[in-house]
C-alpha cells in the first residue's frame, strides 16, 4: 500500500478529481489525432503537459504507480516535442500503447481512495514505453525485445545541454518546514510555463531528508520558459514561502548573481491568495499570477446537502401559506409576504438546480473510447456521432446512465452493427453509424440511441423468449412492439457465444433498470436490416417536480406535471367501452384509451366509482397513453421528492406504480406516481 503523508491526506480529493479530468481529456485527445492520423503540435504539447502534471501530482502524493507509469509517457512525449518527424517510426504502436496507459492509470486512479489501496504493477507498460522511446532516439528497431538495454543507452545520453537553461536559486523562509515539498509544489506551477525543467536536488518529494541541504544551499531551477523568463519569476514572486531567489548567469560563479530579491516582506495579502493555488497545485491547474479564477470545484455530497435544505424550504414555505390556523382570515400583508417568499424560494431553486446541471458532453465523449475498442477487438467500421451533447441534466442522473449508454453501445457494435463484408453485400456502406442525440421536451430530456445495422428479428425473439418461458400469451398476438419489450426481461440474452461484451444474460434489462432508477423510462423501434433506435426519457432532476395533486378517497396522490396530457369531466357515459377481455376503455376523438381506475388499482375505498362523478386524467410514458380515474384535482404543487424508507423495498411499491412520496403544506404525507409502471401493471 502506498502511504500517503498525512499533510497531502487533504489533497487527495482534488488530486482524484483533478487527474480523472485530465485523462478523459487525454482519451479525447488521442480519440482524435488517431482518426485524423495526425498528432498535432498543440495535442503533443496538451499530452505532454497532461502526463507531467500527473507524474508530477502522484510523486507528491506518494502513489509511485502512478507516477512512474506518467513519467514513462511524459518521456515520450517530450522525444515527439522535440523532434516530431520521429513520431512516424512509432505512430501505429503509440496509440494502443497510451491507452493502455491511460487505462491503468484511470484504474489506479479510482482505487487510491480506497482503505486498503494496492498499487498495481506498472512496469511491464512502462517497459514497452521506454522500448518506444529507444526506438525513436535510434537506440533499438521496432520489433526488438532489447528494451533493457535501450534503456540503459538511454540513461547514459544526455537529455539537454545545459547552457540552454536559464539558472535560479529558490530560498524558502526559516522554519517553512517541508522544504522539500514546497520545492516540488513550486516545480509544479512552474511546469505550466516551461519547456524544460529540472531542478538540484532532483525530484525532492521523494526525499525528505534533502530539506536540509535545500536550507543549506538553495533549491536550484534549471528551466528553459516557453515564453520569457519574466513569467517564470512572477510565479516564484507570488509563490508562498519564498524568502528570496537569484538568477545565476555563470554557474562557476554563483556570487556574481546579476540580479536578487527579497520578497519575504512582499507578501501580504496577496500571498494569502495564492494559498488556494498553491493546494491545487497538487490536481495541477492553476489560474496565472495574480489572475482571478472564475471556477471551483465542488465536493457533490455539499451539492445534494444543498438540494436538500432547499427541499425543506420549500415544504416549510408551504406549510405556513398552507397553515389551518389561517383559514378564513383576510391577511393582505401576509399573503403579500408569502407571495414574496415564493418568488425567493423559486429563485433559490432554480439556482441550486442550475449548479447540479451538466452537459451529457462528457458522458457523449466516454462513448468514443467503447467504440474505438471494440471495433479493432470485433474488426468491425462504426463511427460514432452525437447531437444535443450541450443538453444538461441533473449531475445524479448524468453519472447513472453513463453504464447504460455504455451497455447500449456496446450491444449495438456486438448484436447490430455487420462486419463490413456483409454491410457491403447488403448495400450499406462499410462502416456502421451509431448516434447519440439528446433533446430536451418539457420537463424531461429524450435521448435516442440509434444504429444503421441489422435490426431485431422478431422471429428470432419469439422463439429466445419461447425456448425460455418468458411467453405470456399466444406468440400470434404479440405486435412488434411488444416482441421489442422482449429483449428487456431478465436473463434475455440472443448471442448464441458468451464473448467479452455479450451473451452471460446480463442484458437489457439491467439497463431498463438503471433507468428507471432515475424516474426515466425505454422504447425500441426497430426495422429489420435499416436499424434500431433505443428512446430513454428520463426527468431533468430528481429533487423538486411540478406536480397535480388528486385524492382518491382519504388519500392525496401527485401525479408529476410532465406526465399529464389533459383533464376532463365525462359528459357522456358512452365514451366508455369494454374491450374482449372486459377492460374498460374510454373513447377520446376517435382513439380509444385504457382507464386506470385508481381506487381500483390501489384498494382505496372511495364514494366516487361512477365515471361520470370523478375527474379523468390522460397520461402518457413513453409510447404509452392512459386515463387515471381519480375523484378530483386538488391543485398544481411544487413538491420535494423523498424516498421511501428501506423496510418498503421488499414490497415492490415502485413496481405497482408508486415512485416516493411528499409532506404537503398541512405536514399530511402524499404518494407520488410513477405513471409508467403504473400503466406497465394496469
Amino acid at each position: 500500500m502506498s502511504a500517503i503523508d498525512p499533510g497531502m491526506e487533504a489533497l487527495l480529493e482534488t488530486f482524484v478529481y483533478e487527474s480523472n479530468t485530465m485523462l478523459e481529456q487525454l482519451d479525447e485527445i488521442l480519440l482524435d489525432s488517431e482518426r485524423a492520423q495526425n498528432i498535432s503540435h498543440e495535442n503533443i504539447d496538451s499530452i505532454f503537459r497532461i502526463m507531467h502534471t500527473v507524474k508530477g501530482s502522484a510523486a507528491m502524493m506518494g502513489f509511485s504507480a502512478i507516477s512512474s507509469l506518467g513519467h514513462a509517457v511524459e518521456d515520450v512525449f517530450f522525444i515527439i516535442r522535440e523532434t516530431p518527424d520521429k513520431l512516424t517510426k512509432v505512430f501505429s504502436d503509440l496509440f494502443d500503447l497510451v491507452f493502455q496507459s491511460s487505462d491503468f492509470l484511470k484504474r489506479e486512479v479510482e482505487r487510491v481512495t480506497s482503505p486498503n489501496y494496492e498499487e498495481g504493477d506498472p512496469s511491464a507498460l512502462a517497459e514497452r514505453l521506454h522500448h518506444l522511446s529507444a526506438v525513436m532516439k535510434g537506440q533499438a528497431s521496432l520489433d526488438s525485445a532489447s528494451a533493457p538495454a535501450a534503456r540503459a543507452a538511454e540513461a547514459g545520453a544526455p537529455a539537454v545541454n545545459a547552457e540552454e537553461l536559464h539558472k535560479i536559486r529558490v530560498f524558502f523562509e526559516d522554519d517553512s518546514q517541508m522544504e522539500n515539498m514546497r520545492a516540488f509544489m513550486l516545480l509544479t506551477q512552474l511546469a505550466n510555463c516551461c519547456d524544460i525543467l529540472e531542478s538540484l536536488p532532483a525530484h525532492p518529494e521523494a526525499d525528505s531528508s534533502l530539506c536540509a541541504d535545500i536550507i543549506k544551499n538553495g533549491f536550484l531551477i534549471m528551466c528553459r520558459p516557453m515564453d520569457s523568463l519574466d513569467d517564470v519569476i512572477k510565479i516564484i514572486e507570488n509563490s508562498l514561502n519564498i524568502k528570496s531567489y537569484e538568477i545565476i548567469h555563470d554557474e562557476e560563479n554563483p556570487s556574481q548573481a546579476a540580479e536578487s530579491s527579497d520578497i519575504a516582506e512582499a507578501k501580504g495579502e496577496s500571498g494569502d491568495a495564492k494559498a488556494g493555488a498553491a493546494a491545487a497545485a497538487g490536481g495541477g491547474k492553476l489560474a496565472a499570477a495574480g489572475s482571478k479564477q472564475s471556477l471551483i470545484s465542488v465536493n457533490q455530497s455539499k451539492l445534494d446537502m444543498l438540494m436538500d435544505l432547499v427541499g425543506e424550504i420549500v415544504t416549510a414555505e408551504s406549510m405556513v401559506a398552507s397553515n389551518p390556523d389561517l383559514k378564513g382570515l383576510k391577511l393582505d400583508n401576509f399573503t403579500k409576504s408569502v407571495r414574496e417568499l415564493r418568488k425567493l424560494t423559486d429563485e433559490l431553486q432554480d439556482v441550486v438546480m442550475s449548479i447540479r446541471m451538466v452537459p451529457l458532453t462528457g458522458t457523449f465523449q466516454k462513448m468514443n473510447r467503447i467504440v474505438r475498442d471494440m471495433t479493432k477487438k470485433l474488426d468491425k467500421k462504426v463511427e460514432l456521432v452525437t447531437y444535443g451533447g450541450e443538453t444538461e441534466v441533473d449531475k445524479t442522473i448524468n453519472d447513472t446512465i453513463a453504464d447504460p449508454f455504455m451497455h447500449m453501445i456496446r450491444n449495438a457494435i456486438d448484436h447490430a452493427i455487420e462486419s463490413p463484408e456483409e454491410r457491403l453485400a447488403l448495400g450499406k456502406p462499410e462502416t456502421g453509424t451509431i448516434t447519440l442525440n439528446a433533446r430536451n421536451a418539457g420537463g424531461e430530456i429524450l435521448i435516442d440511441v440509434s444504429d444503421d445495422g441489422r435490426g431485431l428479428n422478431t422471429e428470432k425473439l419469439l422463439a429466445k423468449a419461447r425456448n425460455n418461458g418468458l411467453l405470456t400469451k399466444p406468440e400470434s398476438e404479440y405486435t412488434d412492439k411488444e416482441i421489442f419489450q422482449l429483449i428487456m426481461l431478465p436473463g434475455f440474452s440472443t448471442n448464441a457465444e458468451v464473448t467479452e461484451y455479450s451473451g452471460r444474460g446480463v442484458g437489457m434489462d439491467v439497463v431498463r433498470k438503471n433507468i428507471e432508477k432515475v424516474g426515466g423510462s425505454i422504447s425500441i423501434h426497430s426495422v429489420k436490416n435499416e436499424g434500431t433506435t433505443f428512446t430513454i426519457k428520463i426527468p431533468l432532476t430528481l429533487a423538486i417536480v411540478d406536480g397535480m395533486n388528486i385524492s382518491v378517497g382519504d388519500t392525496v396522490f401527485t401525479l408529476p406535471i410532465t406526465s399529464i396530457k389533459q383533464s376532463f369531466n365525462i359528459t357522456d357515459s358512452n365514451q366508455v367501452l369494454h374491450n374482449t377481455d372486459g377492460a374498460e376503455m374510454i373513447l377520446i376523438r376517435g382513439e380509444c384509451y385504457p382507464i386506470i381506475r385508481l381506487h381500483d388499482h390501489f384498494n382505496i375505498p372511495s364514494e366516487r366509482t361512477d365515471v361520470m362523478q370523478g375527474i379523468m386524467i390522460q397520461v402518457e410514458s413513453g409510447n404509452s397513453i392512459a386515463c387515471l380515474f381519480a375523484d378530483e384535482l386538488l391543485g398544481e404543487y411544487q413538491v420535494v421528492v423523498k424516498p421511501f424508507p428501506t423496510f418498503f423495498n421488499k414490497y415492490n411499491l415502485k413496481g405497482h406504480g408508486l415512485s416516493g412520496c411528499s409532506i404537503l403544506g398541512d405536514g399530511s404525507i402524499s404518494l407520488i406516481l410513477d405513471v409508467g409502471n403504473l400503466m406497465n401493471q394496469s
